[in-house]
């Protein structure tokens, strides 16, 4: 059994940092990229599947970066919960694209460029850990997601 699969308090700056490593060569020529990490604590959550999220959203960032920009990866804590964002410089989402980019299958990308999942797996996989994720865009400015996950998993009441 993959240790990547259990529930466990992991370190999102770690998960970050190591999800930006697999997806450097996406990235380098696109952007670059800025960390203002702020000060969270350890999140109980299945790292394996919160670094699959961050991957979608770098490399979604990337991918809507047409000459040269830059990522801006920033973590915080409120309250009981941590957020992350992924911001980029790209062309952003058009306001009537903005309600289905988490529907599968939806698309922006040629035909045989994109799947249309990426976001609507990550979503799921935010629900699962009681999160959400947010968006903002504006076209021709870029686009910023958050992610908002509690520190601690809810318990189940016996």
């Amino acid at each position: 059994v993959d240790a990547g699969d259990e529930w466990h308090r992991a370190n999102l700056h770690q998960g970050l940092d190591s999800t930006l490593n697999v997806a450097r060569n996406e990235i380098k020529y696109k952007a670059d990229v800025k960390k203002e990490y702020g000060d969270i604590p350890e999140v109980e959550c299945l790292p394996s599947q919160i670094n699959q999220v961050f991957m979608n959203l770098l490399v979604n960032a990337a991918h809507a970066i047409e000459e040269h920009g830059t990522i801006t990866l920033r973590t915080g804590r409120q309250g009981e919960e941590v957020w992350v964002e992924v911001e980029d410089t790209g062309k952003g989402i058009a306001p009537e694209h903005l309600g289905k980019i988490f529907d599968p299958f939806f698309t922006t990308k040629p035909v045989g460029q994109g799947t249309g999942l990426g976001l609507s797996l990550s979503y799921g996989i935010i629900q699962k850990h009681h999160g959400r994720i947010e968006v903002k865009s504006e076209v021709g400015k870029g686009t910023l997601f958050r992610v908002w996950l509690p520190a601690d998993q809810p318990r189940e009441v016996a």
